[in-house]
């Protein structure tokens, strides 16, 4: 089978929703354990009744990858019960705004979950997986590397999830740990849903026909698009793909303009 998984524990952080949720189905489906950890446990556990009524593996653990010490522990603990073959670190947290409007405390609350989070896990899985090599996928965005109007503070941490994602690269090329990210543009999951629904109450249809439209292709991903990306890059078919960014976009960064 291609893009076998089989054996292998794979870690993915915010996989109760959303393209976590996509991406934890997808590496479980092709035979990976799937480590699902979340803010929300309700969330988490559901994931892993879908992924384990349908014959696969899977189990989740309620975590904060804010949380620097929570983080080695849990992680610890799974690696001290199985080799630690892939991280998917997916977790994430928006903001809608301008400099104006972000506050100091917008911007610690992004930092520590987008940026920190990626350290927090990152750190102790690569002390697991120096020893036999590994997989580290970091969830970046097209506001990695060009500008989106109104988002200061996530392009800020997007941008470092990028600049991450290269220096893990090129500093355990030695050990066999290979580090991409994916750099999703606008993808159809609950949270745009909300978001429409909150800011723009009885326009939901038109202001989701605009924000498709945004992409050139006319329409948004699906978390299912971006969680096949996922699967070939934790695949062995991918041993020759480390320290990239790999943009699924609709064309919004070459097309657009």
């Amino acid at each position: 089978m291609k893009f076998d998984l089989t054996g292998k524990h794979a870690i993915v952080t915010g996989g109760g929703s959303g393209i976590g949720r996509a991406i934890s189905r997808a590496i479980a489906e092709q035979g990976a354990y799937a480590h699902i950890l979340d803010y929300n446990k309700d969330s988490a556990d559901s994931v892993v009744e879908e992924i384990t009524s349908d014959g696969h593996q899977a189990s989740s653990t309620f975590c904060d990858v804010s949380d620097t010490k929570q983080m080695a522990e849990v992680i610890g603990q799974i690696g001290s019960k199985a080799k630690l073959d892939i991280l998917i670190n997916n977790a994430g947290i928006a903001h809608v705004g301008n400099i104006e409007q972000t506050s100091a405390e917008d911007m610690d609350r992004l930092y520590a979950v987008n940026i920190k989070g990626i350290y927090n896990c990152a750190r102790p899985a690569i002390e697991l997986m120096k020893e036999q090599g590994g997989v580290i996928i970091n969830i970046a965005s097209i506001a990695s590397t060009v500008a989106i109007a109104e988002r200061f503070a996530y392009s800020m941490t997007k941008g470092a999830v990028l600049t991450m994602t290269y220096s893990i690269a090129k500093d355990y090329l030695e050990y066999g740990i290979r580090c991409n990210c994916i750099s999703p543009a606008r993808v159809h999951t609950p949270f745009v849903d909300n978001f429409i629904a909150k800011n723009y109450p009885g326009k939901e249809k038109e202001m989701f026909d605009t924000l498709s439209k945004t992409q050139p292709i006319g329409r948004m991903a699906s978390p299912e698009e971006v969680a096949a990306l996922a699967v070939y890059l934790c695949s062995d078919e991918a041993a020759f793909a480390t320290g990239t960014d790999f943009p699924i976009d609709g064309g919004f960064i070459k097309l657009n303009g």
